[in-house]
């Protein structure tokens, strides 16, 4: 009995913790309404608009690409997610093909390579909508947000070569 006792502890624990987590990252992560770009204070779309001050009739246009990226990456990922947990399922199998797991890896890499392609064609499309000095601007803010998507925390720049001695 007392050893059930742990388990169940560790099993209360575990669900609080996936709560929280599911909690944190769906209420946080979710769809951005685009039909009301003022009231979305922070967001992504409300600093593009913004930042490249486009007038009612590129707003709309901005608003109609938006929505239908939005909807084509949820579609993609809800499928890389399907593969995924079709992936973990095959952990408890008893035998596992090897021709299985390539299989659904190789369509999860197909997914992945197709979602790049959508945010390409997405800002591609944005940049498109861009007047002269829009497109300047748009740029840049591509560029530096390709800067600062990367995983290197703040800090001091990369050297190249050796670190230096611990003292």
């Amino acid at each position: 009995m007392k050893k059930n006792t742990a388990l169940y502890i560790l099993l209360v624990f575990l669900v609080i913790v996936n709560g929280f987590f599911l909690f944190n990252h769906l209420g946080k992560s979710g769809h951005i309404d685009t039909k009301h770009v003022k009231d979305t204070k922070g967001s992504p779309v409300e600093f593009i608009v913004n930042e490249l001050g486009f007038n009612e009739e590129k707003m709309a246009k901005f608003k109609d690409l938006d929505a239908a990226f939005h909807e084509k990456t949820r579609q993609n990922l809800d499928e890389a997610r399907q593969l995924k947990d079709a992936l973990m399922s095959h952990i408890t199998k008893a035998s596992i093909h090897p021709s299985d797991i390539d299989s659904i890896t190789n369509r999860i890499g197909e997914i992945e390579k197709n979602r790049d392609v959508l945010i390409f064609q997405h800002l591609r499309n944005v940049y498109e909508l861009c007047s002269d000095s829009q497109k300047e601007k748009f740029s840049k803010i591509v560029k530096d947000a390709m800067r600062k998507g990367g995983s290197r925390p703040e800090g001091p720049p990369r050297r190249n070569g050796p670190p230096p001695p611990r003292h």
